[in-house]
């Protein structure tokens, strides 16, 4: 019986041929690919690192520590930096990989990894355009991320206005509900087979919210748009969309939408400190004029909600519109993890 090829096996050449499968043949090849830019546009370029036992843990040295395939983690990269440029209000042109990987790395497990990116970039018509693979003790993964926009549709963190709703694109605590159930399979035995199957599919496959970037293009917001991505959380998002604009914020915490199921085997309060806390659910959260924000959100349907506005007052509050519980100020995710014992209920 063949033993599976390793990395040290065939070499950094041959497992650079075996990925260029991975990318489109007329782009790759050279030292450095070559993409176009529309006229007039600017573009837009993003970077992420990942390490494993860090972000994820693949085990694809020792399977036996494997918590998520190799194919989702490359999924989940992707989506990642998918969603920096949505954040932007860009449109994907290609990304390239940067990969250091140890010697008894599976062959199999890296072309796994690849193939998870490249489904799910696929929808988004973007290519793999390039990048490089090195020797290395951990597993790591760097990606870089090529975009353009149009300058008066660029979505920047800086310009958020008193008076602006905050809009989110979707519900929040999917994905750290997900991480629970695949942590700790015994947790939720309540749950509906679809919910489950639901909260986990939001932690292993979540999806970059570009689709949301054709309808903001057909509203009239010429510069008066602000946003970001909630990779780092909800809260995280309002707070950093406030410090650079200046401004203050007031979430009504009964407008927050909640996945389906998640407080059939947790409280409300849980699920709420998991919407604003949790991360990588990778929605948008867009500060816009009321009326705008009012359009948009029929446009985008189930899921997406106003959770508050924009105030002059510098201070971030969570308030109840039922008027069952206190004002509370918000806080980072740093902050906030010191009142927590560590971060492995985080990552």
């Amino acid at each position: 019986m063949n033993q599976p090829q390793r990395v040290r096996d065939v070499g950094e050449q041959e497992l650079l041929r075996r990925l260029q499968k991975f990318c489109p043949a007329e782009i790759i090849g050279d030292d450095a690919a070559l993409l176009s830019i529309r006229e007039g546009y600017l573009l837009v370029v993003t970077s992420d690192t990942l390490v494993d036992g860090v972000h994820f843990s693949l085990g694809l040295a020792d399977p036996t520590v494997r918590t998520t395939s190799a194919y989702d983690a490359g999924w989940r990269a992707a989506t990642a930096n998918l969603s920096d440029l949505a954040a932007m209000g860009a449109s994907p042109l290609g990304i390239t990989v940067g990969l250091g990987l140890p010697g008894e790395v599976l062959v199999a497990d890296v072309e796994e990894l690849y193939q998870g990116m490249v489904d799910c970039l696929q929808p988004f018509n973007t290519p793999i355009v390039g990048g490089d693979i090195c020797r290395s003790p951990v597993i790591s993964l760097n990606i870089t991320a090529l975009g353009q926009v149009l300058p008066h549709r660029a979505i920047r963190r800086s310009t958020a206005q008193p008076g602006d709703a905050i809009l989110i694109t979707g519900v929040h605590g999917a994905s750290r509900a997900g991480l629970a159930l695949l942590l700790d399979p015994k947790l939720g035995q309540g749950l509906r087979a679809s919910d489950r199957a639901s909260l986990i599919c939001a932690h292993q496959r979540p999806q970059p919210r570009l689709d949301v970037i054709p309808l903001l293009a057909t509203f009239p917001v010429t510069g008066a748009v602000t946003g970001m991505d909630s990779s780092d959380g909800l809260a995280d998002a309002v707070l950093q969309i406030c410090r650079a604009s200046q401004v203050g914020a007031r979430l009504d915490r009964t407008q927050i939408p909640l996945p389906g199921g998640l407080t059939d085997w947790i409280s409300i309060e849980q699920a709420l400190e998991w919407a604003l806390y949790g991360g990588e659910d990778f929605e948008l959260v867009l500060c816009l004029p009321q009326t705008i924000a009012a359009d948009l959100l029929e446009s985008l349907g189930k899921g997406a909600a106003i959770v508050g506005r924009i105030t002059a007052e510098p201070s971030v509050i969570l308030q109840d519109g039922t008027g069952q519980h206190p004002d509370e100020l918000l806080t980072s995710i740093e902050d906030f993890s010191i009142l927590v014992s560590g971060l492995a209920w985080y990552r």
